[in-house]
């Protein structure tokens, strides 16, 4: 069983008053922005209300769970209520003597494999691409010009914590209104980036309030855009923009690159890939999700500069616009490329897809990624390591990896190269 349910009630408390002081904050900031309209030449008073419900909500959440919290502490007459504080402390500091894992790219299928590879161990810390221009997030970060949000908010969410409930408000998108399409959590995420002094310190807050399993890291604090030229020369802005001109062009990405093209990595980010036993690039969008970490220059080298083990993990299926028609090999290239330097293995799903499953992903234009003998041959060549093993896991008709079995095979390589 997953040691996060073995919570000690007495631990909770402090958080909860913590959340409820985060929400006083966001009330009388929300308040004083409505009566004062300290947003109006920004144009952007939309957005004073709801800092003042985030306030609000958190101030009730806080109550409620603080309280349950006290209750739960006093009741002491069940029977094994100390077996389970005894139990959840040790396989707590078994986990904190957990390997020591980076993760870095974006996504949901980063956001997936982490909520695996906090059962094995606590040390963890994402790295996450800031590259994201669409949806949501696009638009928190044209009106309000912040970071994106919205991948940070993923992979906050899958090391979090929290209630059921606390994780459904904060994945709910808005369904009318101005708001309409946009996550709680963004939002969130935009109220404490309005209150702290930076984008690193409200990331920093959240994952404090949300107590977070090892770390959530944004690649750097600066504004950068991705661009992709195309095999045809045409140069397409915006990562958002990407593979939807690639698929109007009917043509392939020639190479991708940021500007600011020196834009400098976090600090902390930097030194966690210097003291990692292993670094996991993927899985993810290859070209707008992963390799956008590794155009930011202090990242690359860090990598490269590591004494880690690194893994690359394929995606399953090719992204249409993206990665049409690549194989295994492919894949791997191209990371090899933006690395200037090598990784260790690749692990690669060789499980069937469902036919069923299979055809609704087809006539969106994605296909399984091939693995072929030239592959394998061409990666034994480079000593890379290939892992193959069934690592599909189907919800909902959606392809997703099984973040268990890939986390559980990550942390046993890892295990076995250490001691």
């Amino acid at each position: 069983m997953n040691i996060l349910d073995w919570l000690k009630p007495g631990l909770k408390i402090k958080r909860w008053f913590f959340l409820g002081v985060v929400g006083i904050a966001f009330m009388i900031f929300g308040g004083y922005a409505i009566v004062h309209k300290l947003f109006v030449n920004q144009k952007l008073l939309v957005y004073s209300p709801m800092i003042l419900f985030v306030g609000i909500i958190l101030i009730g959440i806080s109550l409620k769970r603080g309280m349950l919290s006290i209750v739960t502490l006093l009741d002491t007459s069940e029977t094994n209520f100390k077996y389970k504080i005894d139990k959840k402390l040790y396989e707590k500091r078994i986990l904190n003597k957990g390997p020591k894992v980076v993760v870095i790219g974006g996504g949901t299928g980063l956001s997936v494999l982490l909520r695996g590879l906090k059962k094995y161990t606590s040390n963890i810390t994402a790295i996450i691409t800031v590259a994201d221009d669409g949806g949501g997030s696009g638009i928190l970060r044209e009106d309000l010009g912040m970071l994106p949000p919205g991948d940070i908010r993923n992979c906050i969410l899958a090391l979090a914590d929290t209630e059921p409930i606390m994780e459904k408000l904060l994945q709910y998108r808005f369904k009318e209104g101005q708001l309409k399409g946009q996550s709680f959590g963004n939002l969130l995420i935009a109220a404490m980036n309005g209150i702290s002094d930076n984008f690193e310190e409200a990331i920093k807050k959240i994952n404090h309030v949300l107590a977070v399993t090892g770390k959530v890291l944004p690649v750097t604090v600066e504004d950068i855009t991705l661009y992709a030229k195309l095999k045809n020369g045409k140069v397409i802005k915006g990562e958002s923009q990407i593979p939807i001109k690639a698929k109007e062009f009917d043509s392939g990405i020639d190479q991708v690159f940021i500007k600011p093209s020196k834009a400098q990595p976090l600090d902390e980010a930097t030194e966690e890939i210097m003291s990692a036993d292993v670094i996991i690039l993927g899985p993810g969008s290859l070209y707008t999700s992963i390799i956008p970490n590794l155009l930011v220059e202090g990242i690359r080298k860090a990598v490269v500069d590591s004494f880690a083990k690194k893994v690359y993990i394929t995606n399953v299926m090719t992204q249409p616009g993206e990665t049409d028609g690549y194989s295994v090999l492919d894949h791997t290239n191209a990371i090899i490329e933006y690395l200037k330097g090598s990784i260790d293995y690749v692990f690669v799903n060789n499980e069937e897809i469902p036919q069923d499953v299979l055809k609704k992903y087809t006539m969106d234009g994605a296909e399984p990624i091939r693995f072929t003998k030239r592959d394998s041959k061409m990666l034994t060549e480079k000593d890379i390591k290939v892992i193959k093993g069934a690592f599909l896991d189907i919800k909902k008709q959606y392809i997703r990896h099984d973040a268990d079995k890939l986390s559980e095979m990550i942390i046993k390589l890892v295990l076995k190269d250490k001691y």
